[in-house]
Order: C-alpha cells, then sequence, then structure tokens
C-alpha cells in the first residue's frame, strides 16, 4: 500500500485532500507543520508527499522540502507543493526547492488525484 503524507496547517485542507484520496487505497498520514513533515518523512517514508508552503513555525514547507530532498534517506519521496502562493516566482521558487509538482489552492479534486495517481502509478 502506498503512503502518502499530507501536511497542511489547517484541519480543513488535511480532510479534503484526505476525502479527495480516499478512492484509493492509499495509507494516509498527516502532520501540520514543516518540522513534522521531516520528522514523519524520516520516519515513514512516505511515497508522496502533499506539502503546503505556508505553515506556523520555524520551518515552512519551501524549507521542509529542502531538508526532505537533501536527506539520503527522504529524497526519493515525490513532493507536491499544495499552496495558496500561485504566483509564477513561487511557483519556480517551489521547484528550486525540490519539489516535484506544484498545486495551486483553491484546487480542483479530480485533479489532485489524477496527478497523484500518474505519480503513484
Amino acid at each position: 500500500m502506498k503512503k502518502i503524507l499530507i501536511v497542511d496547517d489547517l484541519e480543513e485542507v488535511r480532510d479534503l485532500v484526505e476525502a479527495t484520496l480516499s478512492r484509493g487505497e492509499y495509507e494516509i498520514l498527516k502532520g501540520e507543520t514543516g518540522t513534522q513533515a521531516i520528522e514523519i518523512a524520516q520516519a515513514q517514508k512516505p511515497d508522496l508527499i502533499l506539502m503546503d508552503i505556508m505553515m506556523p513555525g520555524p520551518v515552512d514547507g519551501l524549507e521542509a522540502t529542502r531538508t526532505i530532498k537533501r536527506d539520503p534517506t527522504t529524497r526519493d519521496c515525490t513532493i507536491i507543493l499544495l499552496t495558496a502562493k500561485g504566483q509564477s516566482t513561487d511557483r519556480r521558487e517551489g521547484l528550486q526547492a525540490g519539489a516535484d509538482e506544484y498545486f495551486a489552492k483553491p484546487f480542483s479534486p479530480l485533479e489532485l488525484l489524477k496527478k497523484v495517481e500518474q505519480v503513484l502509478g
């Protein structure tokens, strides 16, 4: 079973993404900060991480992405940034941080599901 880590500081967003993915056979993990994203990624080695950028605390989604992608034990995790920051400069910055894909909020649940299925095969 493929593991997906959903990281967003808003519980409603985490729940919406989980509901969107409930059609698939996925083990869902959740975190609400960049620090939790790093810790869960290191402990659980998810196949896919759906990461918000703007989160409270010392580690935002971009820094968490950089850290996960630099770590030899987690660098193979696919990361899709799922964020309200939708400008082209934001997208470029996210991809430079190491993200594999970029989705702007609000997002189409159907498009997200298609992307997840494409990424996970």
